[in-house]
């Protein structure tokens, strides 16, 4: 069975990007009724999902809608007068996690798919059942599951959709019913409404209170004592086993993550299945090992997923820095000619060697000119800077516009 590819979605550009980039499906949330809360101006909201989801169904994909708040009756309230208009949108799910909203959804709308979030923290095998029997289709399964745990529940539980994490951010807290951020905050930044601070990311050490100026260590390591900071989940060596389990769909974490780590985790895990699927190769392809260390993150762990692997300690020592081989330099804007309009991310030098990515290759080009906003000739492009590049080859690529720019990364991707 092919299973399917899921990507966050954190606004129209990256769910356009990841389509193009190997999604057969993507995920998002609206405005006040999700776990993530977006950049004013980015996040979608009802006026405009239906243009949302009118471009994932042209390019024949699948366009999830969470709905996965855990609601007050304010916000049950708000969801009454608002459902209709969302279902009209036609998503092809709903993900929900908190039961009065199942409610209100099953009340107001017929025909649309309901997927139980990563949020009800589903373990096994009797809770897939009960909500299969409420009219769920799909269940996204806990993170805290092994594969062995896993296989089980597929085994037992044949008529259900099972979904699960492959690759992304973990919370410390129980599949993401994180308390710290409300706390350490004063109710500030409620983890879950959407706007989460991340404070198991943040560096701890332990102060006694009659010493003031005394830290003491919680975890003995030689880069530090630290403790919470979690690695990010990589099953990108475990596809083919994911697969033999049959189960249906793979998802990506990292819905408030940048334009460039969607779309080149994408094309990863898109190159991975489909050498399993073709080629039945369990073996990672080295380059993608390669690509992975290009991309953002906080050091690779298979956490409980796959508990006997060496790299399962889901700790990370250096927790406030990320870890990246090659840094997002810009987009495309606009294409003239021999001309590429770009939005630099990451500052950019006359004569500079790069990489760009597409979602079937990399090419390595070299930036010949740059012309600035003012219509002059530059020797540099700093962050947030609108301009135009002309580099040393001429790119012909139907893709071209959804081309990123990265320093030097790896040569082929597949």
């Amino acid at each position: 069975m092919k299973p399917e590819l899921l990507l966050p979605g954190g606004n129209v550009e990256k769910i356009d990007y990841a389509i193009k980039y190997g999604a057969d499906a993507v995920y998002f949330g609206l405005e006040d009724y999700s776990l993530r809360q977006m950049r004013k101006g980015e996040i979608i909201t009802i006026e405009n999902l239906k243009e949302v989801l009118d471009l994932i169904h042209k390019n024949q994909k699948k366009g999830y809608v969470t709905l996965n708040i855990f609601a007050f009756d304010d916000d049950i309230k708000k969801l009454e007068a608002d459902i209709e208009k969302i279902a009209s949108c036609q998503p092809d799910a709903f993900i929900i996690s908190d039961f009065g909203i199942l409610n209100t959804v099953k009340k107001y709308t017929k025909n649309i798919d309901i997927h139980i979030s990563t949020q009800t923290n589903t373990l096994n095998s009797e809770a897939c059942k009960f909500y299969r029997d409420l009219g769920a289709s799909r269940v996204i399964l806990a993170r805290e599951l092994s594969l062995k745990q896993i296989e089980t529940i597929r085994k037992n539980v044949p008529d259900v959709e099972l979904e699960m994490f492959i690759h992304g951010a973990q919370c410390m807290s129980f599949s993401g019913r994180c308390l710290l951020s409300d706390f350490m905050t004063k109710g500030e930044r409620r983890a879950n409404h959407g706007e989460c601070a991340q404070p198991c990311r943040w560096s701890y050490k332990l102060l006694e209170e009659t010493r003031p100026n005394e830290y003491f260590e919680i975890v003995q390591d030689n880069r530090g004592s630290h403790i919470l900071s979690t690695k990010d989940l990589a099953l990108i060596d475990y596809i083919q086993n994911i697969i033999d389990m049959n189960i249906d769909s793979l998802k990506i974490e990292g819905r408030t993550k940048s334009l460039y780590y969607v779309s080149a985790i994408a094309r990863a895990y898109r190159c991975q299945i489909d050498r399993c699927l073709n080629e039945n190769k369990i073996e990672l392809n080295q380059n993608l090992k390669e690509e992975l260390a290009k991309i953002g993150n906080r050091g690779y762990t298979t956490g409980f997923v796959v508990p006997e692997d060496e790299s399962a300690n889901g700790y990370s020592y250096d927790i406030s820095k990320g870890l990246a081989g090659a840094d997002f330099l810009f987009e495309i804007l606009d294409i003239k000619d021999n001309q590429i309009q770009v939005k630099i991310k990451n500052k950019v030098n006359l004569n500079q060697q790069l990489e760009l990515i597409l979602p079937d290759k990399n090419i390595t080009v070299s930036v010949t000119k740059i012309i600035n906003s003012k219509n002059e000739v530059s020797d540099v492009a700093n962050t947030n800077d609108e301009v135009w590049f002309e580099f040393d080859k001429t790119i012909s690529d139907k893709n071209l516009k959804y081309a990123l720019g990265r320093t030097i990364g790896v040569k082929n991707v597949c």
